[in-house]
């Protein structure tokens, strides 16, 4: 029997639509295979989805034939974030849905071998995407819910277990979609642990530093050790503007997918302060690599991002930055240092 979800994975910080088809045939010698390109995490999904399934009170179909492909099978899968639409695509073949397709529904989520539902990456980019295909409905890890939320025009609903999403797609009526109040979010996380105004003295670097985020200036902070230079560039976000809408949500997209993002927040409120080690790689301060992930400069996207010790990094990692402080451009990334 074959049964179908979609889900969605990361690339970059965008996401695309996946179609998990699960087929499931009666064989002499059952196995378990997932294609399409699948990671290690993906591959491992089996042993987490066969113990999930058991636990919950779910049959797993030995003796069994069980193939899943992940689509489109040409793009390289990785996470854990597949386990629950592989999960509830296992059900789906034993008849737990009553002949339903779920067709308009993306499903994210990891499974714990109790059958909860953990938390994943890239949530809000999941959901933009979903909103794109035009999919109403996204089901997303209760710790995710309120960062998906923030996507308006679809419907998210946070859930705790496979047991939970199973009731969710027999019984919709039963469950409310989660609902923020944006502006409300922005605010609470709009808060500073630092201030510019807690600093004595310095007057003259406080004053170069308010001309040079006026105007959205680069700014070299040159003098002794111990002359405040670190602890004046940790205050620097806290005199630029506000954070609006649209900039918080592309701060949250980039740090939900690095998976640096707080659950409890949703949100990115506050204009991020990046601070790498000289020792940090060229990959690790621009990003890239074969699955791209985003580096320091990403992470401080609508923030600063100060080089402490600047003659101490590598020649090749100050090359990788010698382009965005020529081009002055803030549209990707402000660069501070």
């Amino acid at each position: 029997m074959l049964f179908k979800t979609f889900s969605a994975a990361v690339f970059g910080i965008d996401a695309y639509l996946v179609e998990t088809e699960v087929d499931v045939v009666p064989a002499y010698e059952g196995h378990f295979t997932v294609v399409g390109l699948p990671d290690i995490a993906v591959k491992e999904s089996r042993e987490r989805i066969r113990a999930a399934l058991r636990n919950c009170g779910f049959d797993f179909p030995s003796g069994h034939a069980v193939t899943i492909n992940l689509a489109p099978a040409d793009i390289r899968k990785e996470g854990s974030a597949f386990d629950l639409p592989m999960a509830l695509g296992l059900a789906g073949c034993q008849g737990s849905f009553f002949g339903k397709v779920l067709d308009t529904h993306v499903f994210l989520g990891e499974l714990s071998l109790d059958g909860g539902v953990r938390s994943v990456r890239g949530a809000l980019s999941a959901a933009l995407a979903a909103r794109e295909r035009g999919i109403k409905n996204v089901v997303v890890p209760e710790a995710n819910a309120r960062e998906a939320a923030v996507v308006e025009g679809i419907r998210v609903f946070g859930v705790k277990s496979l047991p939970q999403a199973v009731d969710l797609i027999n019984a919709p009526e039963s469950f409310q979609p989660v609902t923020v109040d944006t502006s409300q979010m922005l605010t609470e996380a709009s808060q500073y642990s630092v201030d510019l105004r807690d600093v004595r003295g310095q007057l003259s670097a406080k004053r170069a530093l308010e001309v040079a985020c006026a105007g959205s200036h680069n700014i070299l902070l040159i003098g002794p050790p111990g002359a405040g230079k670190t602890m004046l560039a940790k205050r620097i976000p806290t005199i630029l503007p506000p954070m609006s809408l649209e900039e918080a949500i592309e701060t949250t997209r980039i740090h939900s997918v690095a998976g640096v993002l707080e659950d409890s927040r949703g949100l990115v409120g506050t204009r991020p302060y990046r601070s790498p080690h000289h020792t940090i790689s060229d990959a690790g301060l621009i990003g890239g690599g074969a699955i791209p992930r985003p580096g320091e400069v990403s992470l401080g996207h609508n923030g600063v991002v100060f080089l402490d010790e600047l003659p101490e990094f590598q020649r090749n990692v100050l090359e990788v930055m010698r382009q965005p402080l020529e081009d002055g451009r803030r549209c990707n990334d402000q660069v501070s240092c």
